[in-house]
């Protein structure tokens, strides 16, 4: 059964609030997804719990949370150091001997905190991280609640989330995820689709304290045009990895001049565009579409079991275990 624990940050000063992007169109994201990726992600999957080592499919994620042996809660995290407003998050502890663990803040897709972004926290925390997926919409939807969106409301709600909101909120689940007695003082990002976007946007804010590096799951960071900005992408101090499917015909053409960007300022970057696989496929896997295309199933399951390792691998790496 999930608890449910109302907590407040830890009164630290210098809370990062700048911004240095403003809100892309909501089109950005959803446009390039067909009607049957854009489905409510929280359909039950008929008990299965995927693939083991790997986060669960959107079909997968009810029966992966159920069995989960990992302790998992509701919290209510204050949007600032002694501020009365809160949002809410799903924090995974994971099992280990380990006295002290790096926290890994999950960013939700714009279907907002769904069943299957629990899933992926979950995951995170068997790699041995304590795992916490805020839910960015709390304050648009009215305040903290446990009650699952439907994809079609987290999407016409998120437009309202300005970029200073986001990074307010990563700070404020990984400043009070690192407070907690069982976790060492550094956190990473990872994020899907807007969550990835919004990777790129707390990179380029710098984080509070402790901040290592992020995963940005076809998700890109400000644009010009087809370019990405220099003067931005120039502030990041911290890896960053975008892992994206090639049938997402606008973030891979937009990959060639990230990755020259990234490049030519001497940062820290990974870009992958995975042969076949489509925006999102972290969450598709080869879950079956209504109109089935094996290739492309079996094209998103091979985009996740390289992405993941990856993914585990960078996280590990910077974040120091």
């Amino acid at each position: 059964m999930s608890i449910l624990r109302v907590l407040a940050v830890p009164a630290v000063a210098g809370m990062t609030l700048a911004a240095c992007h403003r809100n892309a169109p909501m089109d950005e994201h959803s446009a390039h997804m067909s009607a049957a990726d854009m489905a409510a992600p929280n359909a039950n999957g008929g008990g299965s719990q995927g693939i083991a080592g790997l986060p669960p499919s959107n079909n997968a994620a009810p029966a992966r949370l159920s069995a989960s042996p990992r302790h998992g809660e509701w919290v209510k995290v204050a949007w600032e150091p002694g501020s009365r407003d809160s949002l809410m998050a799903w924090v995974v502890y994971p099992s280990t001997n380990r006295a002290k663990s790096p926290v890994v803040v999950v960013v939700h897709e714009i279907f907002g905190l769904s069943t299957w972004v629990r899933g992926v926290a979950d995951q995170v925390a068997a790699e041995g991280f304590i795992a916490v997926a805020p839910d960015l919409l709390s304050r648009v939807r009215g305040g903290p609640t446990t009650v699952e969106l439907s994809g079609d409301s987290a999407r016409k709600l998120i437009q309202g989330v300005e970029p200073a909101e986001k990074n307010r909120g990563i700070d404020a689940v990984a400043r009070w995820a690192m407070s907690q007695a069982s976790a060492a003082p550094r956190y990473a990002v990872i994020g899907y689709c807007w969550g990835g976007s919004t990777v790129w946007q707390h990179a380029v804010n710098g984080g509070i304290s402790g901040f290592s590096g992020g995963v940005a799951f076809y998700g890109l960071p400000y644009m010009t045009g087809a370019v990405p900005t220099a003067d931005s992408l120039r502030k990041i101090t911290k890896p960053v990895m975008l892992l994206s499917g090639s049938k997402d015909a606008r973030i891979g053409s937009a990959m060639p001049a990230v990755d020259s960007t990234m490049k030519a300022l001497g940062k820290s970057y990974v870009g992958i565009n995975y042969p076949g696989a489509i925006h999102g496929f972290l969450r598709a896997q080869d879950d079956p579409k209504p109109q089935r295309d094996e290739a492309e199933e079996q094209a998103n399951l091979a985009a996740t079991k390289d992405g993941w390792p990856r993914t585990v691998a960078f996280l590990k790496k910077n974040l120091g275990i």
